[in-house]
């Protein structure tokens, strides 16, 4: 077992999309400084130096800004992979997110690069509601599917999650009506296993992301995004299979290091738990999205 740790970059902002030039700074400064999410005065110190890190996972909607510098990180002796996020939302929910066409296309570009067991396709998350009803969801999600054949093996889907300031977002949405909480646990537990065929019929498995066991009907597994069998299994390396206790408890995700900052992604998803004022994040500047230098 290595004591290095995984690197999570980041549950908190998109790094690839918004900050890949910042990381890479950091990465070859050896370290980055991030701020406590409760006490953003407060500040820890994360090494980036290869030996100290066992894997970094990517998170994703648009990885196009990082693609020339994986070179370099290849070079460097990072190992890594990519929870990649595609869907079709209409653009109130999703609106500085690149459609759909040109988002398959660096997701297939990616895959072509990395592998596809290094690529993870993220159908999440679901919001159930009279524009986006079930079979939105299944319409866009076996059109996805199709695009991304052979560009990855594995997709995660997730119920949203009506945080308050997620809720308030999208209740100011003009023409969405939410449907009740009840309602889109029903709707999501029919909806699973139909996605579930779908995926398997493009060659993916199915999982669900800090979900209850049968949250999206029979046969979805709960899945484990931050994933020491898939580090061990791709990578060859044995690292910690300790539950993160920071996660939520549906969460199986093993220990890991964010170095992202909330509110510092401009994609302005109204529905996204780590979003902020969308003008404020635009004008967020690398060094508080994940620290400066230590």
């Amino acid at each position: 077992m290595r004591g290095a740790m995984i690197i999570s970059a980041s549950r908190r902002t998109d790094i690839p999309a918004y900050h890949a030039d910042w990381f890479m700074e950091r990465v070859r400064a050896g370290a980055c400084r991030v701020p406590n999410p409760v006490n953003p005065a407060r500040f820890t110190d994360v090494s980036l130096r290869p030996d100290d890190v066992d894997a970094i996972v990517f998170w994703t909607r648009n990885a196009g800004p990082l693609l020339k510098h994986l070179d370099e990180l290849d070079a460097r002796g990072f190992r890594y992979y990519f929870h990649y996020t595609l869907m079709d939302n209409p653009p109130e929910l999703d609106p500085g997110v690149p459609r759909l066409e040109a988002a398959a296309a660096t997701f297939r570009a990616l895959a072509g690069r990395v592998g596809p067991r290094r690529v993870i396709w993220r159908y999440d998350p679901v919001v159930v509601a009279n524009r986006t009803p079930p079979d939105f969801h299944r319409a866009a999600f076996e059109a996805i599917a199709a695009a991304l054949e052979g560009a990855t093996l594995r997709c995660v889907i997730s119920l949203a999650d009506l945080y308050r300031g997620a809720e308030a977002r999208l209740r100011r949405v003009p023409g969405l009506d939410l449907m009740r909480p009840e309602e889109c646990a029903r709707a999501f537990r029919r909806l699973g296993p139909e996605l579930a065929r779908m995926a398997a019929a493009r060659g993916m498995e199915l999982v669900t992301c800090a979900e209850e066991a049968g949250a999206a009907g029979p046969g979805v597994k709960p899945g484990r995004c931050i994933d020491h069998e898939l580090i061990r299994d791709v990578f060859g390396i044995a690292v910690t299979a300790r539950k993160d206790p920071s996660q939520r408890k549906a969460c199986r995700c093993v220990v890991s290091r964010d170095i992202g900052v909330y509110g510092t992604c401009p994609a302005g998803c109204v529905y996204c738990y780590a979003a902020r004022d969308r003008g404020r994040a635009a004008d967020t500047g690398p060094r508080q999205a994940g620290g400066g230098s230590p």
